[in-house]
């Protein structure tokens, strides 16, 4: 149970998720949603009612949106869950379609009408309503600035650069409010987290393209959208691709690679011998007196003092170095080296020992507060002791290399703990 679980909940509006966020983010989200309900409120105010031909492609877009949804329901709901999919919104085939075809507030109106059942059906198991409705926001304001620029320069037909400069916007807005937020929440946050990765762009880029021909075809002949829904639920599955693997490779917990993924990923890099990179040795870490966390503080507080440990991996290895948890407290990584000249053990062993006695500084300076009802706790003082292997002159093996860390971390177990041991593993024969 966490420790959330454990507070009492307050009921009615003071009791909504949206109040924990911090003040700064709140200001924000609740800036951007008003902003979005006054605007598409007082554009559809100062318009006519829409004429039937426009109510019917309204309607067609959104039953189209609604039955995409109901196809797909089950790979929603896996990807949501498989990756934080904050920045790209499957439905943007419909939504940037309807900014095409329909004036920007009628747009909006049928962005909100899909993307709320989308979330009914698929989201709201895992979105809190406040992220929904954020999302939303987002999507009605670039609704709204690509529907005013497209009345401003006329119909797109037969020029391409009208709907590519309709798609920027549309994406610059929806994906550069959202940026805001994360920016406002997390000051630091890296690219990645701002924008999303790369390949989660690029399928937004994809899902565009495929409003911008949804429309097309809708000019040319409605039925023909009918032909949109297989490939794009051929998509969706094959979105699933990624994920499923990056699930099936990395430890729960942490964050890291499973002992599986790693040892499959170690063995790549030693028998590539011409690569660019080759291994610098091995380390094989464990938490000194774990046990005694578990036993104290509870195995969550144990699973946070893990994922703790690995965040401080990452954060003193490189980013192409291996790292991985092989179970229980023990961790292992593999520096990977620039792969110039001839091999030096002596060099390779000093290089070796100083990342890992960063490491086990690192950990030796962790403090974990830990909210609890009797006031705010610190786990500290915890400790690694780290055993290193490091390649003999003719090359070796995994199997040996891990073999020789491991004799490594018990000799350095035996020494006190929280201390260093590097060997030089056995020539192969």
């Amino acid at each position: 149970m966490s420790v959330e679980a454990c507070e009492p909940q307050r009921p009615g509006v003071r009791g909504w998720a949206v109040w924990a966020l911090p003040r700064r983010v709140l200001v924000t989200v609740l800036l951007v949603e008003v902003v979005a309900a006054v605007l598409v409120i007082g554009d559809l105010a100062r318009r006519p009612p829409p004429p039937p031909e426009e109510l019917a492609a309204a309607g067609a877009l959104v039953l189209l949106g609604v039955t995409y949804t109901e196809l797909s329901v089950g790979v929603e709901r896996m990807r949501r869950r498989l990756v934080d999919a904050n920045h790209v919104d499957l439905n943007s085939v419909w939504t940037f379609a309807s900014v095409v075809v329909l004036a920007g507030p009628h747009a909006a109106v049928v962005a909100v009408i899909m993307l709320t059942h989308l979330w009914w059906r698929a989201w709201r198991p895992s979105v809190p309503l406040y992220r929904h409705l954020f999302s939303v926001a987002t999507v009605v304001l670039a609704c709204l600035v690509t529907g005013a620029f497209l009345e401003q320069v006329g119909p797109p037909e037969h020029r391409l650069w009208v709907l590519l400069v309709a798609m920027g916007l549309y994406a610059a807005i929806n994906t550069g409010l959202i940026a805001a937020v994360v920016r406002v929440s997390t000051p630091r946050a890296a690219p990645s987290a701002l924008f999303g990765p790369w390949d989660e762009n690029v399928l937004e880029i994809g899902m565009l393209c495929m409003g911008a021909l949804t429309a097309i075809a809708l000019a040319l002949n409605p039925w023909l959208v009918l032909f949109v829904l297989t490939p794009l639920f051929a998509v969706l599955r094959a979105v699933l691709v990624r994920p499923l693997e990056v699930a099936a490779s990395t430890d729960g917990k942490t964050g890291l690679l499973n002992a599986a993924a790693w040892l499959a990923e170690a063995e790549r890099v030693l028998v590539r011998p011409g690569a660019a990179e080759r291994c610098g040795g091995v380390l094989v870490l464990d938490l000194d007196h774990f046990k005694s966390v578990n036993d104290t503080h509870g195995h969550m507080v144990g699973d946070r003092v893990l994922a703790a440990v690995a965040d401080a991996l990452r954060r003193v290895v490189r980013a192409h170095d291996l790292v991985g948890r092989l179970g229980g407290e023990e961790f292992v990584v593999m520096p990977r080296r620039v792969a110039y000249g001839a091999r030096s053990v002596e060099l390779e062993s000093v290089e070796l020992e100083v990342v890992a006695e960063r490491i086990r500084a690192r950990i030796a300076h962790l403090r974990l507060p830990l909210p609890s009802a009797d006031g705010a706790r610190t786990v500290e003082g915890l400790s690694v002791s780290i055993g290193g292997a490091v390649l003999p002159a003719n090359g070796g093996d995994l199997a040996s290399l891990l073999q020789t860390a491991d004799t490594a971390l018990y000799a350095a177990k035996r020494a006190g703990r929280n201390t260093v041991r590097i060997e030089v593993a056995p020539v192969r024969r």
